[in-house]
């Protein structure tokens, strides 16, 4: 069997849909995508996935429900991706499946995605590398990022560059030239905007910012949501998820919030500053030196969360399309080069990026 060729599968903190990317790792820092789709999340499952997120009842068999319907989802896009490169499943060395995160508490000593990689094994035929944030919170860590050693390999560069991933949260990774790779959760990056867009007006998430465009952003909010949430100023290693940015932070800041009464269109659009402000905090502080930015993720798409942020950082934006990885497929990307670490013993859970107090092999194989 060959030992290039992977599949990567990711489903993230917005639980829109499922990214889905075949690449060939013959040169690992240079991957050849062979073939992508995407699959949008079926409504009844993303509001599970989202249930599942806070206490409920019959939380055991719901999750594993949920695990398997997304197992079959994750197979259909798999299948799809063997037949645009019309390979048989005996090609491909392994998938990266991530699962759905719907917990995150590395400081109680668990992180949980949703998954069933057994069962995508044996609907793929393909064996399976899965549950890759464990082995690095067991290690102390905080098991996120682990996406900038990947960035590592394939972005670093002679200058000081930071890689930002906007998805439901925004993470980034700074590369410096002398190989030091650092990386951490900065805050909200879609999650809160997608909140307070389908509460008021029914739909998914704000496309290119249009909504915010409408309004003006009101900085004595901005101070308030920054002020009120010490998570903000912890120093890295850190991360998060929905369990602190939800529906319920965001209530409890506007019920308290002293101000004048503000327009639902001001809202969103000092929503997108508070995520374009908390990155350039967490970069300015800890990666001054950057010289430019490579964006990814749905956010990248987002065109007036995009002139927020070159607004208020020091330095250039480009996205990672620029290098031969459209934004919405990096991620996934990233999942089936985690398979590859995984497969060839490379240990991609980086202590300085989570804290663990060392490197380990992520994840752990269900065979075909």
């Amino acid at each position: 069997m060959p030992q290039t060729l992977f599949i990567g599968l990711m489903s993230g903190t917005s639980t829109d849909g499922v990214d889905a990317v075949l690449a060939d790792f013959s040169t690992p820092d240079r991957p050849c995508i062979l073939a992508s789709s995407s699959l949008a999340m079926p409504d009844a499952l993303r509001r599970e996935f989202l249930a599942l997120n806070i206490t409920g009842p019959d939380e055991l068999l719901r999750s594993s429900l949920a695990g398997n319907a997304l197992a079959e989802l994750y197979a259909g896009a798999t299948r799809t991706l063997l037949t645009q490169a019309n390979l048989g499943p005996d090609k491909i060395c392994a998938i990266g499946a991530h699962g759905q995160t719907v917990r995150h508490d590395p400081a109680a000593g668990f992180t949980i995605q949703i998954n069933a990689p057994a069962l995508l094994a044996e609907r793929t035929g393909i064996a399976v590398v899965a549950d890759f944030r464990s082995r690095d919170v067991a290690a102390g860590g905080q098991g996120a990022p682990l996406v900038p050693a990947f960035h590592h390999a394939l972005f670093s560069h002679s200058e000081a560059r930071a890689v930002l991933n906007l998805g439901g949260i925004a993470n980034v990774t700074l590369l410096s030239p002398d190989g030091d790779i650092r990386g951490f959760d900065t805050g909200p990056a879609n999650v809160l905007m997608d909140l307070w867009v389908q509460h008021k007006t029914g739909v998914a998430y704000d496309a290119q910012g249009s909504w915010a465009s409408t309004g003006q952003a009101n900085q004595t909010l901005l101070d308030f949501l920054l002020r009120s949430e010490p998570w903000f100023e912890l120093a890295p290693p850190k991360s998060t998820g929905r369990d602190l940015f939800n529906w319920k932070w965001l209530m409890q800041r506007l019920d308290a919030f002293e101000g004048p009464p503000l327009a639902d269109n001001d809202i969103q659009a000092t929503l997108q500053q508070l995520t374009a402000a908390t990155i350039a905090h967490g970069i300015k502080r800890y990666a001054p030196d950057t010289r430019d930015v490579l964006v990814c993720g749905g956010g990248a798409l987002n065109d007036g969360l995009i002139r927020d942020l070159q607004r208020v950082l020091p330095c250039p934006l480009r996205t990672t399309a620029d290098f031969g990885v459209p934004v919405q497929l990096v991620e996934a990307l990233a999942f089936a080069w985690l398979a590859w670490a995984h497969v060839n013993g490379y240990r991609a859970g980086l202590p300085k990026v989570t804290g663990a107090r060392h490197a380990s092999i992520l994840g752990c194989t269900y065979p075909a």
